[in-house]
C-alpha cells in the first residue's frame, strides 16, 4: 500500500464511532519517524503546526474526543457484562451528574423497563450509592421536570392486560385539554397529566394514545414536540421501538456530541435481549436502511463488531 493510501486509511481509522484497531496496528506499527511526520503534516484537523518551535502538536479537543472513541469498545463490554439492575443504576447516576441534557436517560429507564426491572434498578442504586434514586432525582433536578421525573422513577406500574376503556377515553380528553391550555399552564406542571403518565399501565396508556388521536386527529407525541420530558415519556411508554430507533439514528450521525454518540452503546446493550428485533424493523421502516448496515457504515473496529454481534441476537 502506498504512503498516501496508508495516510488515508489511518485518518479514516481515527474517524467516526470507535476506532479501527486492526488498521492502526498494521500501519502505525511499521511507520518510521518520517512517515509519522508526514501523517501529522497532512492531517491539519488532527494536528496544528507550531511554526516557532517547528513541530506538529495534537489538537487538544480532538485528543479528548479520540480518548472517548478508544474506550467505546471497553465501555460496551463492561455494560454488557453488568447485571441489568446495576447497569441501569449506573446509567441513572451518570445522567444525574451530566445534568439536564441527559435527563432523557432517566425517562428511558423509568418507562421502558418492566416494574420489576425498575424496582431492581432502584435496589441496585441503594446498594451502589447509599441513596435512593428518588432522593437523588429530587435533590439534583431543580427545573420544572422534577415532579414528573420523581414520579416516574418511583412508580411500580400494574402490568396486567385489564383496563377500563371509558377511563382511558376520559383521560385522553384530559390530556387533550391540557395540550389546548398549554399556553396558560405548561403540560409538565399539570398534576393530572403527571398522574396519568406516571401511574397508568402501559396498555392503558396505549389506549389513551389511540383515543387521543380519535379525539384530536393527531398523535399525542406529535403535539408534544416542544415539551421534551412529556414527549420522551409518551414515546417510551407508548411507542418504544420508534423512540429507540430515533435515538439510534441521532447517535449514528457523524460529528454529533459525544453524549449523543454514547446512546448507541446504551441502546444496543440494554435492548439486545429485549426487543432489538422490533427496533431493527422499525429503524428500517423509518429510515429505509437496515440498522446493521448503518452500523457497518458508521462504526469501526472491535466496537463495530461487538455491536453487530449484539444486534444479531434473536434473529
Amino acid at each position: 500500500m502506498a504512503l498516501n493510501q496508508e495516510l488515508e486509511a489511518v485518518t479514516k481509522a481515527f474517524s467516526g464511532h470507535g476506532v479501527d484497531e486492526k488498521t492502526l496496528t498494521t500501519i502505525l506499527g511499521k511507520w518510521d519517524p518520517l512517515e509519522r511526520e508526514s501523517f501529522r503534516k497532512k492531517t491539519p484537523h488532527f494536528f496544528s503546526e507550531d511554526h516557532e518551535r517547528h513541530f506538529q502538536r495534537w489538537d487538544d479537543h480532538y485528543v479528548r474526543l479520540l480518548k472517548h472513541e478508544f474506550v467505546r469498545f471497553k465501555n460496551a463490554v463492561v455494560l454488557w457484562t453488568m447485571h441489568p439492575w446495576e447497569r441501569d443504576a449506573r446509567l441513572a447516576k451518570e445522567a444525574l451528574k451530566k445534568g439536564p441534557s441527559s435527563y432523557g436517560v432517566l425517562i428511558e429507564i423509568a418507562c421502558t423497563r418492566s416494574s420489576e426491572e425498575l424496582l431492581g434498578a432502584r435496589k441496585a442504586y441503594h446498594s451502589l450509592f447509599d441513596h435512593s434514586i428518588e432522593e437523588d432525582v429530587a435533590s439534583h433536578i431543580h427545573g420544572i421536570e422534577r415532579k414528573l421525573l420523581v414520579a416516574l422513577v418511583s412508580v411500580y406500574r400494574y402490568e396486567g392486560s385489564k383496563l377500563k376503556d371509558d377511563t382511558a377515553k376520559s383521560e385522553a380528553k384530559t390530556l387533550s385539554n391540557a395540550v389546548k391550555n398549554a399556553h396558560k399552564k405548561p403540560i409538565i406542571e399539570d398534576d393530572e397529566v403527571i398522574r396519568i403518565l406516571a401511574t397508568r399501565s402501559k396498555p392503558h396508556l396505549q389506549a389513551i394514545y389511540k383515543h387521543y388521536k380519535e379525539i384530536s386527529g393527531n398523535n399525542l407525541d406529535e403535539v408534544l414536540d416542544t415539551t421534551k420530558a412529556p414527549l420522551q415519556t409518551v414515546q417510551c411508554l407508548c411507542t418504544p421501538q420508534i423512540y429507540f430507533s430515533k435515538v439510534l439514528d441521532a447517535a449514528l450521525r457523524i460529528d454529533v456530541h459525544k453524549n449523543t454518540k454514547k446512546a448507541l452503546t446504551r441502546v444496543v446493550v440494554t435492548r439486545a435481549d429485549i426487543d432489538m428485533k422490533e427496533i431493527k424493523a422499525e429503524y428500517h421502516n423509518l429510515y429505509g436502511v437496515s440498522l446493521p448496515q448503518k452500523i457497518e457504515e458508521t462504526a469501526k473496529g472491535n466496537y463495530k463488531d461487538f455491536l453487530l454481534n449484539l444486534i444479531a441476537r434473536g434473529n
